[in-house]
């Protein structure tokens, strides 16, 4: 169970319930409300706000609408009407302090907390126009549509081959030489082939941290999901596997709808497009990473980037 923290007050929820995705704006030099500049670890990350004058591109397509989002813990409510638009193929960063809610939304969008019975989440979700929260929707599907990886690499006690094959013979029945062409496709994506490819059939537990994560997320995209939700996914990685977990970040979300959650804020302006602040249950600010780095609309959101608090 995630728990609030007792710092500084909640700020309330950003934004109306009718709005409609972040406004898309060129950001001003990165400057603190006192006038001084942004921490050099923060600013330096960031992806070219700063390029030639010229016209941004339009906002893309909603892939996952969040309305009027409350999730419950028993009687513990961990969110309060969360609203929020997750752009299609773009990556979408969830920051906070520990036990904000991070985690708990991003469980949302596949339903995982449903493995636990006191847990219930109640308005509505949309992946693309279709509410997944309705209790009619199959749950199996969900999850081969909305593939998760978690914070730590969770290799299934099987040969490498069959941790990137057992998703796929969940849900298709293709000929052998279809399900192993498929298997390198994903090892490929996941820029482990290379790696694994003499040694398909040695257990996964036996690659590093690093290699175990590419794996998971190997096996994740295998089942060709739509959306893909990262919970911090390099948290317990050495300095050169989070970068390549980036590096492949960066890679995906050309194929799909990235949504990572972390505590690293480097990590969130390296990778995201879009970024959210949750704090306390609420979201206090969501919008393009540019702008909130470097231009945060509420003082909350300064002071939790610049380290004032969290």
């Amino acid at each position: 169970m995630e728990r609030a923290p007792s710092a500084p007050p909640a700020a309330p929820s950003a934004g109306s319930p009718g709005e409609r995705g972040p406004v898309r704006r060129r950001p001003p030099r990165p400057r603190a409300r006192d006038g001084g500049p942004l921490p050099e670890e923060l600013a330096g990350t960031l992806p070219g706000p700063f390029a030639a004058a010229g016209t941004r591109p339009e906002a893309p397509p909603t892939k996952l609408a969040v309305e009027h989002l409350h999730f419950y813990y028993g009687r513990f409510q961990a969110l309060h009407d969360i609203s929020l638009d997750i752009a299609e193929r773009r990556v979408t960063a969830f920051i906070g302090p520990s036990g904000c809610g991070k985690s708990t939304l991003l469980r949302c969008f596949n339903r995982i907390y449903e493995l636990y019975p006191d847990q219930r989440a109640e308005g509505r979700i949309l992946l693309d126009g279709h509410n997944i929260l309705d209790r009619r929707q199959d749950l199996n599907l969900l999850r081969a549509k909305v593939g998760m990886v978690f914070q730590k690499p969770t290799p299934f006690p099987m040969s490498i081959f069959d941790n990137i094959a057992f998703g796929i013979r969940l849900y298709e029945r293709l000929p052998r030489s279809e399900l192993a062409d498929r298997v390198e496709w994903a090892l490929r994506k996941a820029a482990l082939w290379n790696e694994v490819k003499d040694k398909l059939r040695q257990s996964g537990a036996r690659l590093s941290g690093g290699q175990q994560q590419r794996l998971c997320i190997a096996r994740a995209i295998a089942v060709r999901p739509e959306v893909l939700l990262l919970d911090e996914p390099a948290s317990a990685l050495d300095p050169i596997s989070t970068a390549h977990i980036e590096e492949l970040i960066h890679e995906l979300k050309s194929d799909y709808t990235i949504v990572i959650v972390t505590h690293n804020m480097q990590q969130a302006a390296r990778v995201s497009d879009y970024t959210a602040f949750l704090y306390m249950g609420r979201l206090v600010e969501f919008g393009d990473t540019d702008t909130l780095f470097t231009n945060p609309a509420r003082k909350e959101t300064e002071d939790y980037i610049t380290g004032r608090y969290g």
